[in-house]
């Protein structure tokens, strides 16, 4: 009678390690994570195992991940700009599974707007008008000319400020023009040099200002 408990007891303890076993099968899951409706994968997914205490893997750059888990855990997989997915590892006969995971983008749909009449105009029609009425035709070598004519230059003349180097040169000319003065008058200073002063004496010996009989006392 206790040989057949023992047997009992021990046929049950089997079937329990059998089922136990089959429970916690482990698993090399492997795979890529791709964009829904295209074919580009996402980087950087983050990858949870929410079964086995949140444990947390992180995919590749190229979308790919790989590590063991148990039959029937379930993972999430999440990354900014896509809905969270789930997926239940289910029964297998080898130890690797490999899955396809399609990952959804969140679309965020804007209301529409709609664009009133363009300033200054009053109506869609107006603008149409004066825009039709414009003429781009002119070429780069016209465009040129336009903006080299006497007109255009003189205009820009008189709202644009002088340059720096413009009041350089500017200030140089002056001043060499004060200088040339300066030289000038300090040579008309001097009889010597001063030509009428020579044109004067000149007429006074013509005329015998300097004569010897003048001379005389």
């Amino acid at each position: 009678m206790r040989s057949r408990k023992v047997i009992f007891l021990f046929l049950i303890f089997c079937v329990c390690s059998s089922a136990f076993a089959q429970q916690k099968k482990l698993v090399q899951f492997s795979g890529l994570i791709y964009a829904q409706g295209i074919d580009i994968t996402v980087p950087y997914v983050t990858v949870r195992n929410t079964s086995y205490g949140d444990q947390t893997f992180s995919a590749t750059h190229e979308g790919y991940f790989s590590f063991v888990a148990h039959v029937g855990d379930t993972i999430s997989f999440s990354s900014v700009g896509y809905e969270t997915l789930t997926f239940v590892i289910p029964e297998t006969n080898s130890d690797k599974y490999t899955a396809h995971i399609e990952m959804k983008s969140m679309v965020t749909e804007l209301p529409a707007v709609t664009v009133g009449p363009p300033f200054p105009y009053a109506s869609i029609e107006e603008f149409t008008i004066a825009f039709l009425a414009l003429n781009l035709n002119d070429d780069d070598i016209m465009m040129a000319k336009k903006n080299l004519s006497q007109q255009a230059l003189s205009t820009l003349a008189l709202i644009m400020p002088r340059s720096a180097e413009e009041i350089q040169s500017q200030t140089n000319v002056q001043r060499h023009s004060n200088l040339s003065n300066k030289a000038i008058n300090q040579n008309f200073a001097n009889p010597l040099l001063n030509p009428f002063a020579w044109g004067a004496l000149i007429d006074q010996i013509k005329r015998g200002d300097y004569s010897r009989e003048k001379l005389k006392y």
